[in-house]
């Protein structure tokens, strides 16, 4: 930023760096873990003796918190807590994708794709193209945050622009991909379950279809993938040159520098690629019978029961490791099968800290999803806003906020809609608004507030992509650096919701904003 900045830019600066600074000051992010999962437990105790009124709309029964200090329940916690390591959703899927990963980059071949990428993406247009990749790349789900973060932010290092901005705008442009995103993915599905068994509660007749949300989240992403190149140009990227310097040995480490390519490099490469597209076509001829055994049994591709769609990580890692392979042989990078192991080994020293972070958080969420304490959260926070007895446009911008507020600590999608679509969709329909609204309104700020929550799974991984570069990067640089994308990522789609609704376009298939029932007025 120059010295000619505004007032309200030098305004936001200040607020950013004392949300860095404050931030910083907390402990490691695993440490902040332990503390929450003992508070949990405290609190556990103390609510355990308090009676509440909240109901499960799932299984009908009053909510109860369980004492997870009672002995049988400390007991359970230590039976399980491998059990509860192990079932750490981003730790498989980490490990194993970075698997690949290192094997791809160890042999040379990510980084000759980052040279052939730049070489065709103009200079101006680098950060919306890789927002644009990020928005695509919400289709492999959670995984994509072990290749795309390290990758972009080599894109930008490699350019002379800040590498801490690439993960930033990967980032924002991944998350805002859940709500705002050009094909549908696995959570459509998952989504629209909850959303159709929630809205029986009223009409047992009623139909939700699988791509509801769909034309909303088409028209959403150039307005996501604005904002987000918005806000990493004019406001991410100036405030990390000020504040976040790159560290002396960043300049001086070979495995960050582009090299011009050889004939040999670019032999290897063109070997590689065909491999890339030979899997392609095999795995597209193994998924396009009807009775194939990767497809689901009712036929589907992307539903979360259909081979395909739970072996995406392995997928994942055969294709990166597979033309890693290929072309670490072919380029000479590779010379014997030790070198690929060892490539393997090498990547995985920076994940031992994510690891020992994978322990503690699972523990936590084993205790906050058995003691109740987040279902109470949930329910008594809907219950709030329909005492209320709002407007349904005023409702409805409730939820967002409600939504985004509660990400701030169960940042698990699935987790949250299970339990608020019972009480948000049955709800909003007694106001006349349908359930496809609610669920797009649910969507808006689950995918905005994860990007600057601690809370989130892979933050620790995001900060140790951070560090490679900037040593002194914590929590509160994390978070203040994603705080204007959440804000950013609320506006525009919350806006553009909103003018769905009055304009009246459709928000997918077969979906409307309005519950068509005479029982139950319009407001």
């Amino acid at each position: 930023m120059t010295e000619a900045s505004s007032p309200r830019e030098n305004l936001l600066n200040r607020f950013l760096n004392t949300v860095e600074r404050l931030g910083n000051r907390l402990p490691h992010i695993t440490m902040l873990f332990i503390y929450a999962l003992i508070v949990t437990m405290l609190i556990s105790l103390v609510l355990s003796f308090i009676d509440f009124d909240y109901v499960h709309p799932n299984s009908g029964e009053k909510i109860a918190i369980l004492n997870m200090l009672a002995p049988a329940n400390l007991l359970d916690l230590i039976v399980s807590s491998v059990k509860n390591f192990m079932g750490f959703p981003p730790l498989g899927i980490t490990i194993v994708a970075t698997l690949g990963i290192g094997i791809a980059e160890g042999s040379g071949f990510i980084n000759i794709l980052i040279k052939k990428f730049l070489s065709v993406t103009p200079q101006k247009f680098l950060t919306p193209t890789v927002i644009f990749v990020s928005v695509v790349c919400h289709i492999v789900s959670d995984s994509a945050y072990t290749i795309l973060m390290p990758v972009s932010a080599l894109i930008f290092y490699s350019c002379g622009r800040h590498p801490m901005a690439g993960i930033a705008c990967s980032f924002a442009g991944l998350a805002g991909g859940f709500t705002a995103s050009y094909t549908p993915s696995i959570i459509d599905p998952i989504m629209q379950s909850f959303t159709e068994a929630a809205s029986h509660i009223i009409d047992p007749n009623y139909s939700v279809n699988v791509l509801c949300n769909y034309f909303y989240a088409l028209g959403g992403t150039f307005f996501v993938i604005g904002a987000v190149w918005y806000v990493t140009d004019r406001i991410i990227e100036p405030r990390l040159w000020r504040t976040m310097p790159l560290d002396e040995g960043v300049k001086n480490d070979e495995t960050l520098k582009l090299t011009s390519t050889t004939a040999e490099e670019n032999r290897a490469y063109y070997k590689a690629i065909f491999t890339v597209l030979a899997m392609l076509a095999l795995l597209f001829a193994l998924c396009y019978p009807d009775n194939s055994l990767l497809r689901a049994p009712d036929g589907s591709l992307t539903s979360p029961k259909a081979p395909v769609m739970q072996g995406l990580v392995p997928l994942l890692f055969i294709f990166f490791s597979t033309p890693g392979i290929v072309y670490g042989f072919a380029a000479g990078t590779f010379c014997k099968a030790n070198d690929v192991i060892h490539s393997m080994e090498k990547i995985m020293h920076m994940l031992l800290s994510f690891i020992v972070f994978c322990f503690f958080a699972g523990q936590f969420l084993y205790v906050f999803g058995h003691s109740n304490i987040g279902s109470l959260l949930a329910i008594s926070g809907a219950e709030f806003l329909k005492n209320l007895g709002l407007p349904s446009g005023v409702t409805l911008f409730g939820i967002i906020i409600l939504t985004a507020a509660l990400n701030l600590l169960i940042t698990s999608a699935t987790s949250k809609w299970a339990i608020l679509s019972t009480i948000f969709v049955p709800m909003l329909m007694m106001l006349g608004i349908s359930p496809e609204l609610t669920q797009a309104a649910f969507r808006v700020s689950d995918s905005a507030v994860n990007v600057c929550t601690p809370m989130f799974a892979f933050y620790p991984l995001l900060i140790m992509y951070c560090q490679r570069y900037c040593k002194k990067c914590g929590v509160g640089t994390l978070s203040s650096m994603m705080l204007p994308y959440t804000f950013a990522l609320l506006i525009v789609l919350t806006a553009v919701l909103y003018a769905y609704w009055f304009l009246n376009i459709p928000l997918g298939f077969h979906s409307g904003f309005d519950y068509p029932s005479s029982m139950f007025p319009q407001s």
